[in-house]
């Protein structure tokens, strides 16, 4: 069985800085096109995958030149997935600013911003991790299925 795709985990985290920077000028402009292109950038990253989005380009042209290559490596699915969940918090977001409910596309800008900078900051990818909690639970679940 191959091994799962596999990315520089220093190239999420500087979209996560990119995403964070990016939610804050939302949060203080209440400016909901911009919240809209950070929920196409996470759509991409989440459906087309992670190669294609916007701040992975970034990262690989701008910043990865410049580093020490690493041989640290992460799984790209639960990267995949936790731009799929800042993709439904940035399209909440922007449809509470368009729909003229602000305290909506706060509160959901808030919630992504603030996954986006435990990220950037302290490398800890909430989503990452609700995906691996969501695999396994449905891992236990299928287990205690086959038990019966």
């Amino acid at each position: 069985m191959p091994s799962p795709p596999q990315v520089d985990p220093r190239g999420p985290r500087f979209a996560a800085w990119v995403t964070s920077a990016v939610l804050i000028a939302v949060l203080l402009t209440g400016w909901w096109p911009l919240l809209a292109a950070q929920a196409v950038v996470f759509a991409i990253g989440a459906f087309a995958g992670l190669r294609w989005s916007p701040y992975s380009a970034l990262y690989r042209v701008l910043v990865a030149p410049r580093l020490a290559p690493t041989d640290e490596r992460k799984d790209v699915a639960p990267l995949r997935f936790a731009q799929g969940v800042g993709f439904v918090f940035t399209l909440l977001g922007t449809t509470g600013y368009v729909l003229g409910v602000p305290a909506l596309g706060i509160v959901a800008t808030a919630i992504a911003l603030a996954a986006a900078f435990l990220n950037a900051a302290f490398g800890f990818c909430l989503g990452c991790e609700s995906y691996l909690l969501v695999n396994r639970l449905s891992n236990t679940n299928k287990e205690v299925g086959t038990a019966r």
